[in-house]
């Protein structure tokens, strides 16, 4: 009976897409750029070629090598550029996907909403705090559609557990989620031999954009996502997904407040953001949302789940896929679950582009997001419990 739910669900999910998926007519067509092209930015021009109806016209990175990658990702036939600038110069470019480091999305955000391009930005949107306001104002003042890469918001079983558990009342309040993701080997990452010397090729400062210039660093590099300046450690690179499904599902945004404690305990290899890391986020709806990520598990599997403890229930989802339990049942054979389905979120952004609505993660959804993650940093680096301040406001 659950599998067969979920294949209409999925079913009518794939159909709703499938208008965003076929291969539009020539006038139709979004012609795109995109600005970094490393394993991310390399997975979402896939994502934007399965969906259909687009032209590249631009790649842009700062090492040459990944340039080349991504002009034989889109096919051949494209510009090249290291400055992401050329790109938005270009008139015959409709809209841009923003795959570089956390550090420099928002100035690229911005630039490209003034120069009248919709955007896809990764996630988290900005990397500090002050950087969500003016992004969301120049998102609005240009009219563009830009979408945050929080691809849950357009993946159906998420879509379907919100409406089915949440949206019907059956999950009951929810006064405490649990979300947990250990052992990402995105935060292990180490220099190929040989990278010493940066390559001749490569523009570190690009690279840095406004953070203070320093030597070439090929741990920072390559191992990016465990430095909180370049990329925010796992809070940016983790809870950002978590913390926005909670958001989105309880309709929330600002936490009231944020403590974490945590530590480089076992991976002392000069990164500065802790390799464990526990964060409680404090809601006015009288709810926490905790958080806790580990590299030291000894299992070789990812372990990610978000936990909503709800009066109705008890909702487990991520990627592959939710379980639901009523409250009071003891019985595991009935338990509601349902596999993962595949995200859509690239074929939803380009269908905006197309259709001028909104994006399903919009830039004030991205904002708070990224905000529960920048409070749980700071309240790591301080050792302090982080309030909401005023000027965090959008």
């Amino acid at each position: 009976m659950e599998s067969e739910i979920s294949r209409r669900k999925f079913v009518a999910g794939a159909v709703t897409a499938a208008s965003a998926m076929r291969v539009a007519g020539a006038n139709d067509r979004v012609r795109l750029g995109i600005i970094g092209t490393g394993s991310r930015g390399s997975y979402l021009m896939k994502e934007a070629d399965k969906a259909g109806g687009i032209q590249w016209v631009a790649v842009c990175d700062a090492w040459d090598v990944r340039r080349d990658q991504g002009e034989k990702t889109a096919g051949g036939n494209v510009a090249k550029f290291a400055d992401y600038r050329r790109v938005l110069d270009r008139k015959d470019i409709d809209a841009v996907i923003v795959a570089t480091w956390d550090n420099t999305h928002s100035q690229i955000t911005i630039d490209a909403c003034g120069a009248s391009k919709d955007v896809y930005v990764e996630k988290p949107m900005t990397s500090t705090p002050m950087q969500g306001p003016p992004l969301v104002r120049a998102a609005r003042r240009h009219k563009r559609a830009a979408q945050v890469g929080v691809q849950q918001r357009s993946t159906p079983h998420f879509i379907e557990a919100k409406e089915r558990f949440v949206d019907s009342g059956q999950l009951g309040r929810v006064h405490m989620v649990r979300t947990i993701w250990n052992n990402n080997s995105g935060y292990l990452s180490k220099p190929p031999a040989g990278m010493e010397q940066k390559p001749a090729g490569l523009d570190w400062e690009a690279c840095l954009g406004s953070l203070p210039k320093i030597p070439w660093d090929p741990k920072r590099y390559f191992n990016r996502f465990s430095y909180i300046d370049l990329c925010c450690g796992q809070t940016g690179g983790l809870l950002v997904h978590m913390i926005d499904v909670v958001q989105w599902y309880l309709g929330i945004t600002r936490p009231l407040s944020a403590v974490a404690l945590g530590g480089i305990y076992q991976y002392d290899d000069g990164r500065d953001a802790p390799d464990n890391i526990n964060l409680i986020l404090d809601y006015p709806e009288k709810l926490t949302v905790t958080f806790e990520a580990s590299l030291a598990d000894g299992v070789p599997r990812e372990n990610a789940d978000i936990v909503f403890m709800g009066e109705g229930g008890r909702l487990s989802i991520f990627r592959g896929g939710y379980r639901f339990m009523r409250s009071g049942q003891k019985d595991p054979a009935q338990d509601i679950v349902v596999k993962g389905t595949p995200d859509l979120h690239m074929a939803n952004w380009l269908e905006c582009v197309r259709s001028r609505k909104e994006p399903n993660a919009t830039v004030e959804q991205g904002h708070y997001g990224a905000m529960a993650c920048h409070m749980g940093n700071l309240a790591y680096q301080q050792k302090v419990r982080v309030a909401w301040k005023e000027e965090w406001n959008i």
